[in-house]
């Protein structure tokens, strides 16, 4: 055993010396930062960890990340392993995965069982802190049981899990409801709202008097109301009611149409498309609305909502449709000249750096609507 390691042993830690090390190791107060991916989420961490590496460029850091792809495999069996090829003791963690991949075969559950596994892995190796990156949050729309139904409250279920597993903190972007944050109260959580990114991409119709917004349901009626104060746009709801799991009827719309010829429909989601083609076939039919644009944040690849989309299209003055990558897109719909899907990897960039360096979130995101929001 050489001499300097013998004095390295006798070394009693003193808050000020310790601090001294921690100055001259250049090291955050999480630990050192490190992005892991499973192989459902590859498709966005090589772009998020290109982004961030273009960010720290920009801001004249030479330090690199570490970053783990494609951390899980199958046995043959249909059971999950989850390894690791370095030492990730004391590390930040920023776990990713895609819970829904309709590109992949894998399905929901197995997802978000490759998700608990690694969480643990992380968590059993040594890591100091393990962030979930979910950019869709699948289960949130079971967050309460339907009326008159025996179902479970899931979304609470798979919160628990995710804590016990080892998650100390989640980031997912324009959950179905900011009920996510009680289900998850026991650690930090990073709602990412989709207002800020709407409000950008429609800025371009501010103040405009033939314009109107509207919220197909009651649910998504208040983020579409915070669009329209900060734009200046007035607001209609439409009136929707089920028949049938997966399908949707809107009875009415409510709202002040006059003067108006340019609707903007904002929603949370796609999936069957039910809701946004009955609320845009009554806008046109019944309102005499002429262009429509649709933002969402979420599309969940269906079948049936493509042949929609394509239907309100040719039909229905369907002008463009704005999603995100929260989900990986298809070719098929990436493909229909008037989708345009935005890359969160900037935004998620900029969030893990706030995290990273113990900073507000909020600061970074709403700085500029916080006028119109607390209203």
């Amino acid at each position: 055993m050489s001499q300097e390691h013998c004095i390295n042993q006798q070394i009693f830690f003193t808050p000020e010396r310790f601090a001294q090390e921690q100055v001259q190791k250049m090291e955050p107060p999480r630990g050192r930062l490190l992005f892991a991916g499973c192989r459902s989420s590859t498709y966005l961490l090589t772009r998020i960890v290109n982004r961030y590496k273009e960010l720290l460029v920009k801001g004249g850091s030479k330090n690199d990340i570490l970053h783990l792809e494609n951390i899980d495999k199958q046995f043959s069996d249909t059971e999950t392993c989850v390894r690791l090829d370095t030492h990730v003791s004391g590390y930040d963690v920023f776990l990713f995965q895609a819970l829904f991949d309709p590109i992949a075969s894998r399905s929901v559950d197995q997802n978000y069982m490759t998700l608990l596994i690694a969480a643990r892995t992380f968590r059993e190796h040594g890591a100091n802190h393990i962030t979930a990156v979910l950019p869709y949050l699948a289960y949130a729309r079971q967050d309460k049981p339907t009326r008159f139904k025996r179902e479970p409250t899931t979304a609470r279920l798979m919160a628990d899990l995710s804590i016990e597993a080892g998650i100390d903190r989640l980031i997912t972007w324009a959950p179905h409801s900011n009920q996510t944050h009680g289900f998850y109260a026991n650690i930090s959580t990073n709602l990412l709202d989709a207002l800020p990114l709407f409000i950008e991409e429609y800025r371009r119709f501010q103040d405009h008097d033939d314009v109107i917004a509207v919220a197909p349901d009651a649910g998504i009626s208040k983020f579409v109301g915070h669009f329209g104060r900060v734009l200046n746009l007035k607001c209609a709801i439409g009136s929707k009611y089920r028949p049938r799991p997966e399908e949707a009827e809107i009875s009415e719309v409510i709202g002040d149409f006059t003067g108006k010829t340019t609707a903007i429909v904002l929603d949370d989601m796609i999936s069957s498309g039910g809701t946004v083609y009955a609320i845009i076939k009554k806008l046109v039919e019944e309102k005499g609305i002429q262009d429509v644009y649709l933002g969402i944040s979420h599309n969940l690849c269906n079948e049936r909502a493509y042949n929609y989309l394509k239907d309100l299209h040719k039909n229905y003055h369907l002008k463009e449709m704005i999603v995100t990558n929260s989900i990986p897109q298809t070719d098929e719909f990436q493909s229909l000249p008037f989708v345009s899907v935005k890359c969160l990897s900037d935004i998620l960039c900029r969030t893990i750096n706030r995290v990273h360096f113990n900073r507000s979130v909020n600061e970074l995101l709403y700085r500029p609507l916080i006028s119109y929001l607390n209203d």
